[in-house]
């Protein structure tokens, strides 16, 4: 399946909290997005790679997301190398995207950042027809997408570029709540972490707001590009 966007994300709950306004707003454009979940976040201290696997599920059916899949890499261990990047490139070859989103390059969490590095590292080498790959015993194709933007986590980061989600964040609201077992829930008598209070939902929620006032919308997320962007028309600018 050929998607228009395709998101990656070190950790599932990763594109929730980070960028699942977007996604909600270009599905509902009629766009195909999907997501690839490098780890089971295995490593968390709330709940279990199972526990994990089904939240993922349910968020993507909150999501309306065309496909969800786990590469399986080793949670907070996996490495920016040959073994992972080609991996990735797998990824990006099979699923042809016109445009990725990855973790942030430069964030509180060292998996975010080497999650974005290797997801970057991988998408250009994902171009180059001499790196040979084979899904299911078939050789791919080279592919790069047009464009690679990264989300804003948990370090605020000034945007390069921002997205009004403001129709969509109770929907965002509610996915990033499909992992019950990493966020609020007074039911859980699980050690709480530095994201199981309700502050920290709150603070997305606020992040949100603050990205939404700066271009005159009520919620909006940002990303950063490591290249300029450019339009072709003034007035789709807000």
């Amino acid at each position: 399946m050929k998607l228009d966007i395709l998101v990656f994300a070190v950790h599932p709950d990763d594109a929730e909290l980070g960028c699942s306004g977007t996604i909600l707003k270009h599905i509902a454009l009629g766009k195909k997005v999907g997501i690839v979940d490098f780890t089971r976040g295995e490593l968390g201290t709330r709940g279990t790679a199972e526990t994990r696997d089904e939240e993922a599920a349910e968020s993507a059916k909150i999501l309306g997301l065309h496909v969800r899949e786990n590469l399986r890499f080793k949670d907070g261990f996996f490495k920016n190398d040959e073994t992972h990047q080609l991996e990735v490139i797998k990824m990006v070859r099979k699923y042809q995207p016109e445009i990725i989103l990855t973790n942030a390059l430069h964030d509180r969490h060292p998996d975010h950042s080497r999650a974005g590095d290797l997801a970057n590292d991988a998408i250009f080498l994902s171009g180059l027809i001499k790196v040979e790959t084979k899904l299911d015993g078939v050789s791919q194709a080279a592919w790069r997408p047009r464009l690679v933007l990264q989300y804003i986590q948990d370090r605020y980061i000034e945007p390069d570029i921002i997205i009004d989600i403001t129709d969509f964040i109770n929907q965002k609201e509610e996915c990033i709540r499909a992992f019950k077992t990493q966020f609020d829930s007074k039911d859980n008598k699980e050690p709480q972490t530095y994201i199981s209070s309700p502050e920290f939902l709150d603070s997305v929620t606020g992040r949100a707001r603050e990205f939404g006032k700066q271009i005159g919308v009520k919620y909006g997320e940002g990303f950063t590009s490591r290249k300029l962007l450019g339009i072709d028309n003034l007035f789709n600018l807000k």
